[in-house]
């Protein structure tokens, strides 16, 4: 009886425990599912004046500008930087949507800072996997651009 207890204690000590490590978070994924959540990603990074999140939904068919060869990184966040304050804002709301040339979304929106509010367009596209930003329509913010 003896040994049988001495036995089961020393099993009992050489019994391996696996702890799991919890999984590392998933790098933030460029890009959005559809022309709208790249518009509200792209408009939110403005507004919260982030550079990083703007990298991410601001591209062309090929991608994120971020992951492009077009542009060095500084020429990449200095016109990130004029892209914030022309479209800066206090509120946004989607007016319309519709099919653009090339198989791309025109959305028509109505920026609102201070009281102030204009109309502009921003182009979004479909890129290998996801929905990018392509460009807006700067003429109707343009007095926006210089404003503090």
């Amino acid at each position: 009886m003896r040994r049988l207890l001495i036995s089961l204690l020393l099993l009992a000590a050489c019994k391996k425990h696996t702890v799991e490590a919890p999984a590392p978070a998933p790098a933030p994924t460029a890009g959005a599912s559809a022309a709208r959540p790249a518009l509200d990603a792209f408009l939110a990074a403005v507004r919260n004046q982030d550079l990083q999140a703007m990298s991410m939904v601001w591209g062309d068919k090929n991608g994120a500008v971020r992951d492009g060869k077009v542009m060095s990184r500084e020429d990449m966040e200095q016109r990130e930087l004029v892209l914030m304050r022309c479209f800066k804002h206090d509120s946004f709301r989607v007016l319309g949507e519709a099919p653009a040339p090339d198989r791309e979304r025109v959305l028509q929106v109505e920026l609102t800072r201070g009281t102030k509010k204009h109309v502009t367009d921003f182009y979004a596209v479909k890129g290998p996997e996801r929905w990018y930003i392509r460009s807006a329509n700067m003429e109707p913010v343009k007095n926006l651009c210089s404003a503090k």
